[in-house]
């Protein structure tokens, strides 16, 4: 039997049609919600104890060697003294790892968040947030608000400036790779170079031996310096922060690391929940204030 053209056509045009449905049902689809997706991706990985870590059933946690105070106690970041350390552990609590769970390395400060590959779930080292350092890693919602501040021997011309002009003619210095070193360039603008140190230590040892006139550290590390360190030198003051929004120090993850989201929601419960509140007021409570250089 033969179809009159125009009945052939419509026969043809349905067939086609047919075929296409097939074949569209059966060929990969397109994401139509990939943030859906991702969130529902998020809420499975994120199963307490469960999370697509380095070693299956473990928390590997890293930071700087020696692990300074008052961060960290007796440079053991395994025993759960000191804010940093405390935090650490808060956090795989939440995570549903409990301290047997967590194994400790050590990554030096500038290859926690140096572009490249990590072997560490999160590095915890009083690393600042900023747009440059999100180039190269992930980082989760803050866990401290913190201030830059300067120290420097008692009765020197430092220990006398009360403005941030009186700090131009000195010779200042601050690890290498923080916010404390951008302090001294962006802010102070010396005009001497800023001597720039590898470790804290070695920063503090210059301090010490007059190779520089001060130093600029975070606001909890000066108190520890001049209580515990360096006991005749002092805090001479610190540094407004610059923006509008606080430096924080953040926990640092790989770049693109599917466990950011877990990470930074576990933070930002422990806010919630004043247990940060609590662990700054345990372990940092000599960081009152200092007077504000400006």
């Amino acid at each position: 039997m033969h179809l009159a053209p125009s009945a052939l056509r419509r026969a043809v045009a349905a067939a086609t049609i047919a075929l296409l449905a097939t074949a569209v049902g059966c060929a990969p689809q397109p994401d139509e919600k990939a943030s859906g997706t991702s969130s529902s991706t998020a809420g499975t990985t994120c199963a307490k104890g469960k999370l697509a870590t380095q070693t299956s059933g473990k928390l590997t946690i890293a930071t700087d060697e020696p692990a300074y105070e008052p961060w960290f106690k007796d440079d053991k970041p395994a025993n759960g003294k000191g804010f940093e350390s405390a935090v650490a552990y808060a956090v795989a609590k939440q995570l549903g790892y409990d301290k047997s769970a967590v194994v400790w390395q050590s990554v030096p400060f500038n290859k926690a968040f140096a572009p490249g590959v990590k072997t560490f779930d999160f590095d915890i080292n009083q690393v600042s947030i900023s747009t440059e350092r999100k180039k190269a890693v992930d980082f989760s919602s803050g866990y401290y608000d913190v201030r830059q501040a300067v120290v420097a021997l008692k009765g020197s011309k430092a220990a006398k400036a009360t403005s941030i002009a009186g700090l131009k003619g000195l010779k200042l210095g601050a690890q290498v790779g923080t916010t404390s070193l951008n302090y001294i360039s962006d802010v102070v603008k010396p005009s001497q170079e800023a001597a720039a140190f590898s470790k804290n230590d070695q920063a503090v040892s210059a301090l010490k031996n007059g190779q520089v006139d001060a130093i600029v550290v975070d606001l909890p590390t000066a108190f520890y310096i001049t209580a515990a360190q360096v006991t005749n030198a002092e805090i001479v003051g610190q540094f407004e922060n610059q923006g509008d929004t606080p430096e924080q120090f953040g926990l640092v993850l790989d770049k693109g690391s599917g466990l950011t989201s877990c990470v930074s929601s576990a933070v930002d419960a422990l806010r919630k929940d004043g247990t940060l509140a609590k662990l700054e007021k345990q372990w940092l409570s000599d960081a009152v204030d200092a007077p504000v250089l400006k």
